[in-house]
């Protein structure tokens, strides 16, 4: 919107030029979302214990956790707030890329608003059913994959790290493939979502290394430099990382441990919704992989636990997610989550390193 409103102006006001560049926006579209979580915080954590809108928790969990049933949940619609507001304020709103990505973000959002409420209104850790939550995130991600697909200018092939000669083009079947990275992300980043700070910790980081794999794709220079899909306008997805990198620090700063607010599943699908619709579009699906490694593995944990109960009656872990394991172990809480996040930032910057290892 501020673009659209001041960068005309610039050829009489010569300073409003400074609107043209992806990385001034990108700048203010942080601090903004930072800004806007510091504001609205104080006030939604107050409003969600006045509600009595808490967190429910499973008596199958850590007791360690008991304590914590009642604190506030649904903190993720301060994220969203948080995300959608910078990026309308200082993003292109003519770019394709940055309308789909949003679409995700608040569609999935929207799908965990109501798995959240229903738990609130029940009293229980049932929401939404597995098959009625997967159905809406497939439709969404389906209606993204789609308008991806159907548009011109986006191309339908993979880039493999380390491999860049090897681009096989997946054509019509790319849209279930981008379903099954968006739809993955999603529930990866969900499942992770288990202690104070530890999925918004990872998501911080990797949103930032997402933030230069959208300015690199987006500037054919750079992209053809570093021999990488070059994908005309998904700089500008720049700026919604951004808004994810300040967003997710706002958050943080109530949901470190001991956590004043969780952000619950309106939080959890919506930003690994759009990380996956982000990786995705910059052409760096695969890449995802390394980058949200503690998302991936926190998945893996949960379906090798259950194949191995299913098919041999046996627990490959005490519990999982797997930071339950490490919980039931005697780590601590913390040390858990900061440890997380420190293997977290070697997963972005290995990921980073295959921008030139090809």
């Amino acid at each position: 919107m501020l673009y659209h409103l001041l960068y005309p102006l610039h050829t009489e006001f010569s300073a409003l030029y400074v609107f043209r560049f992806i990385t001034f926006r990108t700048i203010y579209a942080t601090i903004t979302a930072l800004v806007i979580a510091f504001i609205f915080g104080p006030w939604l954590i107050d409003k969600l214990s006045m509600l009595q809108i808490g967190q429910i928790i499973r008596k199958v969990g850590p007791e360690s956790h008991f304590k914590k049933e009642g604190t506030p949940t649904m903190g993720g619609t301060l994220i969203l707030l948080a995300i959608v507001l910078p990026t309308l304020l200082w993003a292109d709103l003519t770019n394709i890329y940055v309308w789909v990505t949003l679409l995700v973000t608040v569609g999935f959002g929207a799908v965990g608003f109501v798995d959240d409420f229903r738990k609130v209104k029940r009293k229980s850790s049932d929401g939404l059913s597995a098959r009625q939550k997967m159905l809406w995130l497939m439709l969404i991600a389906f209606i993204a994959g789609t308008i991806l697909y159907l548009y011109p200018a986006f191309m339908t092939t993979l880039a493999f790290p380390f491999f860049k000669g090897f681009r096989p083009d997946l054509g019509i079947f790319y849209i279930p493939f981008a379903m099954l990275v968006i739809v993955g992300a999603s529930n990866a980043v969900n499942l992770t979502d288990g202690l104070d700070g530890l999925a918004i910790g990872p998501m911080i980081i990797a949103s930032g290394t997402y933030l230069l794999f959208a300015y690199l794709a987006g500037n054919v220079r750079l992209a053809d430099y570093l021999q990488i899909s070059s994908v005309q306008g998904a700089g500008e997805l720049a700026v919604l990382c951004g808004a994810m990198v300040g967003a997710g620090l706002g958050f943080l700063w109530f949901n470190s441990y001991p956590a004043q607010v969780f952000m619950g599943d309106v939080g959890s699908l919506s930003l690994g919704g759009a990380l996956g619709t982000i990786a995705v579009i910059t052409k760096q699906e695969i890449v995802l992989v390394i980058v949200g490694g503690i998302f991936v593995v926190e998945a893996l944990s949960v379906i090798f636990q259950v194949t191995s109960f299913r098919l041999y009656g046996k627990r490959i872990f005490r519990m999982a997610p797997i930071h339950h394991h490490f919980e039931l172990k005697g780590w601590p809480e913390p040390k858990i989550i900061v440890r997380f996040w420190i293997i977290s930032i070697i997963l972005a910057l290995v990921a980073l390193s295959t921008l030139k290892l090809r």
